[in-house]
């Protein structure tokens, strides 16, 4: 190899050590995170998702994932900073008011969670998630009529039926569970889901 050549590749090598890796954006912060999640360690997403929000505060996705992380490993009082910080960078959405309220109902704070899900309605009377969350809560509480009001909005009848024998089936109260499926049924022959948990019933 001539002297000339060499000296190119010398060249070329140099130029080539020089080179640096990209820095890390808050999406690569991210991706690890969803990583760590799949890979069942929740506690090193959490550190991306916070590394992703210390170089964009705003980047509502890693917000969206540490308040889910946070309220499945119970540590809620993070999960409802997380997600009343999501409430802020998405000009008040919806969504995120139902999943705050129902990580304050998980707290044990239903008095809260009743104020969330009502600003999530105010924000958008057609959200379904903050419906349907809100109206399970009122059917665990036993307020029935109020809890129909909230899945009529968004379900149908039958649905609604549905959702209310689920609640009550799962309180134990077997009887009223039976008669919101038969009613279920009655609206909606087609609802194949309420059949099949009334022949459950019914079986037990």
């Amino acid at each position: 190899m001539g002297g000339k050549d060499a000296r190119a590749m010398n060249a070329s090598r140099s130029e080539f050590e020089k080179n640096e890796d990209p820095p890390l954006t808050a999406q690569t912060h991210f991706a690890a995170g969803q990583l760590n999640e799949t890979q069942g360690s929740p506690a090193l997403a959490v550190e991306q998702y916070e590394a992703a929000l210390k170089l964009d505060p705003k980047f509502a996705p890693a917000l969206f994932r540490m308040g889910l992380v946070y309220s499945q490993i119970k540590q809620f009082d993070k999960s409802i900073e997380a997600w009343n910080r999501y409430i802020e960078v998405t000009d008040h959405k919806a969504a995120g008011y139902s999943n705050l309220g129902y990580c304050q109902e998980l707290a044990g704070d239903p008095e809260s969670a009743e104020h969330s899900y009502q600003a999530g309605i105010e924000k958008d009377a057609s959200n379904q998630p903050c419906r349907v969350n809100y109206g399970l809560m009122l059917a665990r509480q036993g307020r029935i009529e109020e809890a129909k009001a909230q899945f009529g909005a968004v379900l149908s009848a039958a649905e609604a039926h549905y959702n209310i024998a689920s609640v009550l089936q799962q309180q134990g109260k077997k009887d009223a569970a039976r008669a919101e499926f038969k009613e279920a049924i009655k609206t909606d022959p087609k609802l194949i889901d309420a059949a099949t948990r009334l022949a459950e019933l019914d079986r037990n």
